[in-house]
């Protein structure tokens, strides 16, 4: 099976965008100008708290990622409560985040480019 194509907007915060140019050039990703939103409506308050902390820690998140920032939404503020939490479920978490590209894995891939760097190296 083939790997799963990085979303743009995680390949621009990595840096990737740059690294291998040729590979985004042409690459069409939905465009969302505000990001992922504000939270559903029929949300609470924990899970509107949630919701922020998941936009803080995936800033490459768009619109087409709201369906399943509400499933990791719902579970992990069901984990914050201290609510009774089933392996399924956690299953189902750790599939979402690494759909979103959230899995440790992956934060381990993520490098934001520093400034400083690129102006030591004369890419201005």
């Amino acid at each position: 099976m083939a790997r799963p194509r990085n979303p743009l907007g995680k390949a621009k915060v990595e840096g990737r965008d740059k690294m291998n140019a040729g590979r985004f050039k042409n690459r069409k990703e939905p465009s969302v100008d505000e990001g992922i939103g504000a939270p559903p409506t029929w949300m609470n308050a924990n899970q509107r708290k949630v919701w922020a902390l998941f936009c803080r820690e995936l800033p490459w998140l768009n619109g087409s990622h709201r369906a399943l920032l509400e499933i990791a939404v719902t579970l992990r503020t069901r984990l914050v409560s201290g609510d009774e939490v089933g392996v399924q479920a956690l299953g189902l978490l750790k599939q979402c985040l690494g759909a979103m590209g959230a899995t440790p894995a992956d934060a381990t891939k993520v490098t934001v480019p520093n400034e400083e760097d690129d102006e030591e190296d004369g890419l201005d």
